[in-house]
């Protein structure tokens, strides 16, 4: 499996432009629930504004001559995410990984991080290991072999292979986020129905 895992990384790392962006985006749409879902639970956060953010980001790959203040979202980005020391349950963990994958995704679309789909590809699968861990669903042992890991990695590979072929942003973007979307969970296996 850690071959495997290698291989999903070195594929991210080759994607370049809008594949890049798409990749990225589509992963956040998975990460994003546990977000929502944190700021529910504790009645903070700005759900709402990480949504905006995102959509901004589908709506730039869909229609390449739209554009918004990137350093703006940056700073609401910022100023939602949520801080370990002022939440004491699990939640705020998948929540401050979904806010800086976004972060990461900004800094993406505005060309400071070449690298941010990478970064983001581990942070969500980092999300399910820790998730798994903190849970005891799995051990330092058994965690790439658990069934949501070995999910997390394929959805990955199925959007790689899919993002790898496409020709253009905007039918890239509405693949990408339907194949995001598909299996009716984030990526730590909340139900998104």
């Amino acid at each position: 499996m850690a071959k495997q895992k290698l291989n999903t990384f070195g594929r991210v790392r080759a994607l370049e432009g809008f594949k890049a962006i798409a990749f990225a985006a589509a992963l956040l749409e998975r990460m994003l629930p546990n977000y929502a879902l944190f700021c529910e639970v504790t009645d903070s956060g700005d759900a709402a504004a990480l949504r905006n953010c995102l959509n901004l980001v589908w709506e730039t790959l869909k229609s390449p001559k739209s554009k918004f203040n990137i350093a703006v979202q940056l700073e609401k980005v910022e100023l939602a995410t949520p801080d370990t020391e002022e939440f004491d349950n699990y939640g705020v963990y998948p929540a401050i990984d979904a806010a800086i994958g976004l972060a990461s995704l900004l800094n993406l679309v505005a060309g400071d991080d070449p690298q941010g789909a990478v970064v983001i590809s581990k942070l969500s699968q980092g999300s399910v290991e820790a998730y798994l861990l903190a849970t005891g669903e799995a051990d330092d042992d058994s965690v790439k072999e658990h069934p949501l890991m070995a999910f997390e990695v394929e959805v990955q590979n199925e959007m790689l292979d899919y993002i790898e072929q496409a020709k253009s942003s905007a039918k890239a973007a509405d693949e990408m986020r339907a194949l995001a979307l598909e299996a009716g969970m984030s990526n730590i296996g909340l139900d998104l129905s």
